[in-house]
């Protein structure tokens, strides 16, 4: 069996770079059943309601719905189960000191495989303000309008 090798991206949280200032991300491993694997490897999963939480040393991941793995049987998993990050132990510590000030919190952002295991990427993060939300937009905005005004130049200097 050959082994896998780069990156597939299995599920994104892009709700979580609207409503979060992202300020430090990190790569972690999943502690997972064989089901979760094989459900994950079939593409289905959703980060939206995550968030990570440090628990007595050690980092969780909750409300990441997995759904069940159709072909398995009384051995399937419970699709919304707390899930154990592997994390170095002065990441936990950085991190958990980092999340007790206010207005912190630690999302999950991405997960994926890379190399033939599952990752999560997990950001530590502020949440924006409502007034936030609208000027990221607006400049989103801008910066599109601006794009196509310079492909249009180009295009009309190149006829």
């Amino acid at each position: 069996m050959a082994k896998e090798k780069g990156r597939k991206l299995i599920a994104q949280n892009k709700k979580a770079r609207h409503d979060y200032h992202i300020l430090d991300t990190y790569e972690c491993g999943l502690v997972l059943t064989g089901t979760e694997v094989k459900s994950l490897r079939q593409g289905r999963a959703s980060l939206a309601d995550g968030f990570v939480q440090i628990d007595g040393g050690e980092a969780w991941l909750h409300n990441v719905h997995v759904p069940e793995y159709s072909q398995g049987t009384w051995t399937n998993h419970s699709a919304r189960r707390r899930r154990k990050l592997l994390m170095h132990r002065e990441e936990i510590d950085k991190l958990e000191s980092k999340s007790q000030e206010t207005g912190h919190t630690i999302v999950p952002l991405a997960l994926y495989f890379k190399d033939g295991r599952a990752k999560v990427e997990i950001a530590l993060a502020k949440g924006k303000k409502e007034y936030d939300k609208r000027q990221t937009l607006r400049e989103k905005q801008d910066r599109r309008e601006a794009d196509r005004a310079v492909s249009a130049a180009r295009r009309k200097q190149r006829a």
